[in-house]
């Protein structure tokens, strides 16, 4: 009987040992799954490349300094002292919540640069020169990736403001009601396949007698959307080739003339529809693996919380650390788990 109870303790703490095992493992299962799922997917596809942002790297700092204090409360648990049992459990807590932070400085370090859990790759509705052009102050707008010219030089962000302000008018248009002009400026000059709008009673016309159709209307708003956030031809912002690059199968492709090419040759017309299909799958993914990576987090921070208030409550000595390392085995995996993914992305992605 005395040699039953003897072994209590440690059969209580091997059975708790292997529940959090079994729960480790089955996140492994699961994020196995989805980086395998990346990687496949990426196959025979268009996929967007670009650096990862800031805050993952400074969220990956934190989170390692968690793990360390984390350390150094089990060790302080472990010798009877409780000043660094607690001021360390705090130092964790902290670290946890500056990973959290760090991770959606990140999330919004992304959507300023264009890169949205869901998107397209290219930009197709609205985009510039395929139905409207404008000549501001005399001069032809061009686009070029995201930039937009004038005489091969970009129009300075003072300048293109005044654009933006204009076409403000029409990111909201109305079934019922045909389009108005209600802010006109004689700078700009807009054209609707190659011929000149015309403004009659502050209604525009295609011609003398053809007022725009709705759907003309359509792609006036889709026009005015995309310069409203300054996208030419990708959802991404920046410059093709240093913030972001299109792969197709493994492979960078080249843009030259608002064509996607390859080796210089532009992808033939079947492949050039494709891209102009292709969805963001590469954010997506980046997005969804990220997000419920920290939402483990989130918990395992939450029951943190608890671990800290029993650390504060004098529970944990060197006789009773079980709870403390048990939350450490789970804390440490997700931190070596989120170094994976971030390696993972950074190579991979």
């Amino acid at each position: 009987m005395n040699y039953e109870q003897e072994l209590k303790p440690e059969v209580r703490e091997k059975m708790k040992k292997n529940l959090v095992y079994v729960g480790i493992f089955s996140i492994i299962m699961l994020f196995a799954g989805l980086t395998s799922g990346y990687y496949v997917s990426m196959g025979k596809s268009f996929w967007l490349k670009y650096p990862m942002p800031t805050g993952f790297y400074l969220s990956t700092l934190f989170i390692a300094l968690s793990s360390l204090s984390f350390w150094l409360a089990i060790q302080g648990a472990k010798k009877d002292k409780q000043g660094q049992l607690k001021g360390a459990m705090t130092a964790t807590l902290l670290f946890g919540a500056a990973f959290l932070y760090y991770q959606f400085q990140g999330y919004g370090e992304l959507v300023n640069k264009g890169l949205n859990p869901v998107n397209d790759i290219l930009v197709t509705n609205g985009r510039y020169g395929d139905y409207y052009e404008i000549k501001y102050k005399g001069n032809l707008v061009a686009v070029d990736g995201n930039e937009y010219l004038i005489n091969g030089k970009p129009i300075a962000s003072s300048e293109f403001k005044k654009i933006q302000s204009y076409f403000k008018q029409f990111e909201k248009i109305n079934r019922s009601a045909p389009l108005r002009i209600k802010q006109p400026n004689t700078q700009i000059e807009l054209f609707y396949i190659g011929s000149p709008v015309l403004i009659k009673d502050k209604q525009l016309f295609a011609n003398d007698s053809t007022q725009l159709t709705y759907s003309d209307e359509i792609r006036l708003n889709e026009l005015a959307i995309n310069i409203r956030d300054k996208r030419g031809d990708f959802f991404a912002h920046g410059t093709y080739g240093k913030d972001f690059t299109i792969y197709y199968s493994g492979k960078a492709l080249e843009y030259q003339n608002r064509q996607l090419m390859y080796k210089g040759t532009a992808l033939k017309p079947h492949m050039q529809l494709s891209a102009m299909q292709a969805a963001d799958s590469a954010s997506a993914f980046l997005y969804l693996i990220t997000f419920v990576h920290l939402l483990h987090v989130l918990i395992a921070l939450l029951y943190l919380m608890k671990v800290a208030i029993a650390s504060f409550s004098g529970k944990f000595n060197s006789q009773n650390t079980l709870s403390l390392r048990l939350s450490s085995i789970f804390w440490h995996f997700l931190g070596l788990l989120w170094l994976y993914l971030l390696v993972f992305l950074i190579f991979i992605h």
